[in-house]
């Protein structure tokens, strides 16, 4: 099986690399703008425009009213219309938001397309550049197909994308798992495994609050103020790779140690609008969380569970299956009517875990998604080439 995997590597530019990386930012930030602009006057004027026209029209008069364009690749430009394209289509099918105007500084980026680049060892050769160096070598084998250069407060990324082959694997005597994701910590198994999350945006919210009420002193304009934000920048930097590390590392691993994933569909728009719990949610990274396993269990041929959004994994007892007509999120740990003492977290894990083995079986035609105690002996899920033994 063919995948895209995406390998994000360090550059390490001079001043005139830099300038240029500056450059072709502002071009590609430059026609975005230029063609949502024509977008909508086109469009007001009756007319139905297209990424693919607009592109057309700009390369008819660029030459002659913007020819400082072809200092840097022509990628920059061209992908630009691309990316105007898809934000439409998206706002079209309801994925996202009408496309908004690009914005200097925030999150600057130009494309490459596979045939423009060359990769040797740990250096990068750009159009009207030449070679730039890189923290590490590309890690992936396959055919490269793009590369897209971003900078993240003032250190410079590239994210090359390589199709790669990847093999499905055979699991042996792995069992399946429940993922029960909470603001406490951050994931809570069916194993009793409890992985507590960092917390960076809690832990460095002085320093941040810090740096916010510095920005907010200076002088709109002044190279203050731009030191000053630069320094923010990193430490929202800080703040998110300590969080996707954690991320990475957690979603990598269960996406190797288990043949089948049960999660979760939460609500995390909605649930983020409570002003008490909002910080604690975002902090955790629920959505990034999801969106790494989704693609992780496809690449290692593991297979992710989704539970329905309104699936009583907190209220069912893991033991009998009764269901608690009401439990409030204070409480932490209840006794069923059977006897049983349930952790609230490890108990929706277990419930989760179960509702996973048992969709597995039922698309299998091998049994039934009964949700109290599951029993599997020999029972081969034939969607991801998974086998279990009994348990």
């Amino acid at each position: 099986m063919k995948v895209n995997r995406a390998h994000k590597i360090r550059l390490y530019p001079n001043n005139v690399q830099k300038t240029y990386f500056k450059k072709a930012c502002g071009t590609s930030r430059f026609v975005y703008n230029w063609g949502l602009s024509l977008w909508k006057v086109q469009y007001e004027l009756g007319k139905k425009p297209s990424a693919f026209g607009l592109k057309k029209e700009f390369n008819t008069i660029k030459n002659k009213n913007f020819p400082w364009i072809s200092e840097v690749t022509k990628c920059a430009s061209e992908q630009a219309f691309n990316n105007l394209g898809t934000s439409f289509k998206n706002f079209f099918t309801k994925k996202s938001k009408y496309p908004s105007y690009k914005k200097k500084g925030n999150r600057d980026s130009f494309y490459i397309s596979n045939d423009k680049f060359l990769i040797k060892g740990d250096k990068i050769r750009i159009p009207k550049l030449g070679f730039v160096r890189m923290r590490e070598e590309l890690r992936f084998v396959g055919k490269i197909m793009s590369a897209t250069v971003s900078r993240v407060a003032d250190q410079w990324y590239v994210a090359i994308s390589v199709e790669t082959e990847v093999t499905s694997s055979v699991f042996e005597n792995q069992e399946a798992v429940g993922v029960d994701l909470g603001v406490k910590a951050l994931a809570t198994l069916s194993t009793g495994e409890v992985v507590i999350g960092p917390k960076p945006h809690k832990q460095l919210l002085a320093r941040l609050r810090l740096l916010n009420k510095s920005v907010a002193r200076k002088k709109k304009g002044s190279s203050n103020r731009r030191k000053a934000v630069l320094n923010l920048s990193k430490l929202h930097s800080r703040i998110a790779c300590i969080r996707n590390d954690t991320i990475h590392k957690l979603t990598t691993r269960l996406s190797q140690d288990f043949a089948i994933i049960g999660i979760e569909d939460l609500n995390v728009r909605g649930m983020s609008k409570n002003h008490c719990l909002s910080r604690a949610i975002l902090d955790m990274g629920w959505g990034e969380f999801r969106r790494q396993l989704e693609y992780k269990t496809g690449a290692s041929s593991s297979q992710l569970v989704v539970a329905d959004r309104f699936f009583p994994s907190s209220k069912m007892c893991s033991t009998c299956g009764d269901v608690l007509p009401k439990l409030k999120l204070s409480i932490r740990t209840w006794i069923c009517s059977c006897g049983e003492v349930h952790d609230r977290d490890i108990n929706a894990a277990i419930n989760l875990k179960k509702y996973a083995v048992g969709s597995t079986v039922k698309a299998c035609g091998d049994g039934s998604s009964g949700l109290g105690k599951i029993s599997l002996s020999e029972t081969t899920v034939c969607e991801a080439g998974i086998k279990f033994q009994s348990e």
